[in-house]
C-alpha cells in the first residue's frame, strides 16, 4: 500500500521536488515551541503541508507518525526550527516515496497491541517552567494477523510522575480502543457464515516492555506507592482476569511501538520500521 501521488503533491506544495533525500524523518531531539526562534519565512502554508503529512501518516506510513504528531502541535505559530523539521521529513519522504506498507498476513488470526511511552520526553526541549515540559508521550500499534490496522503517537493528557505511571497510562488508554475492537471482531467471527472462521476464537495479546508496568497490570497488586493509580487506570483488571487478553513481557528491542514515542537512531528506527511496514 503506497501513496506516491500524495507524497509528490506534498513535495511540490513545499517546492521541494528536487530536494536531497534524507535518512531520518525528524531530529533526534524532541521539538519544543521555541518562542525566541524567528517566525517561519517560507511561502508555503505550514498547516496545509502538515495536514497532507497527517493524512499520509494515518493511512500507510506508521514510521512518520511521531514526526507528524510533533509538527502538528505548532500550526498556530510555526517557527523556523519547525519548518526545518518539516523539510527534514519531506527529504525522508523523497528518499522513500515509492515505499508504503507491505501487508503479509500470518497464518494465525491474532490481535496484538504494542504499547510504549516516553517519560517526560519534552523536558530538554521546553522551558522548565512550562507545565508542558513535564508531559510524556504515548505510542501504540494494533496488529491483526500481523498487519498494522491502527496506530497512534500523541502526548498524554495528564502529567505523570514516573516512568511506571507513564507506561501504565499509555497501556490503560490504549486498551480503551483495543478491548472494544477485540469484542467487535470476536462477534464478527461468531456470526460469520464462513466454515473456516465460524466459531473461531480471537487471541488477543498485549506486549509490554516495562517491568513495573507489566507486574502491576498482571499481578493486580496495589501498594502505597501505586494506589493513586487505582481509580482511573485499573479499570481493565476485570477483563484481564476474565481471560479476554494476555499481557506478555517483551524486551525493549522487540517493542515495535518504540519509534512512535521518540526518535531512534537510524539502525533501531529501521528495525522498528521493518517489523511494522515490512521494508
Amino acid at each position: 500500500m503506497t501513496q506516491k501521488g500524495l507524497i509528490k503533491k506534498t513535495l511540490a506544495a513545499a517546492g521541494m521536488e528536487n530536494c536531497n533525500p534524507g535518512n531520518l524523518p525528524t531530529p533526534m531531539d524532541a521539538l519544543g515551541s521555541h518562542k525566541d526562534d524567528p517566525p517561519m519565512e517560507e511561502k508555503w502554508n505550514y498547516r496545509a503541508i502538515v495536514g497532507m503529512l497527517l493524512y499520509l501518516a494515518t493511512n500507510t506510513r506508521v514510521n512518520i507518525s511521531y514526526a507528524v504528531s510533533q509538527l502538528g502541535r505548532f500550526g498556530s505559530n510555526p517557527k523556523q526550527v519547525h519548518t526545518k523539521a518539516v523539510k527534514q521529513l519531506l527529504r525522508y519522504l523523497k528518499k522513500t516515496e515509492d515505499k508504503g506498507m507491505i501487508l503479509n498476513p500470518k497464518d494465525t488470526f491474532n490481535l496484538e497491541l504494542y504499547c510504549d511511552a516516553d517519560y517526560c520526553g519534552l523536558h530538554n526541549s521546553k522551558d522548565a517552567k512550562n507545565p508542558a515540559a513535564a508531559r510524556s508521550r504515548s505510542g501504540y500499534a494494533i496488529l491483526l494477523g500481523g498487519c498494522p490496522v491502527i496506530w497512534k503517537s500523541s502526548l498524554q493528557k495528564c502529567t505523570t510522575l514516573c516512568t511506571l505511571e507513564a507506561e501504565y497510562v499509555a497501556l490503560s488508554n490504549a486498551l480503551k480502543l483495543f478491548l472494544p475492537l477485540k469484542r467487535l471482531l470476536q462477534e464478527i467471527l461468531w456470526e460469520t457464515k464462513s466454515p473456516v472462521l465460524q466459531g473461531a476464537n480471537l487471541h488477543a495479546t498485549i506486549y509490554e516492555d516495562n517491568q513495573g508496568c507489566y507486574l502491576l497490570a498482571t499481578n493486580h497488586q496495589v501498594t502505597n506507592r501505586t494506589r493513586y493509580l487505582l481509580a482511573r487506570y485499573h479499570w481493565f483488571w476485570e477483563a484481564h482476569e476474565a481471560g479476554e487478553f494476555a499481557i506478555v513481557k517483551c524486551p525493549t528491542d522487540k517493542m515495535w511501538a518504540d519509534f512512535l514515542t521518540k526518535m531512534l537512531p537510524r539502525d533501531k528506527f529501521e528495525v522498528n520500521r521493518k517489523a511494522l511496514l515490512g521494508w
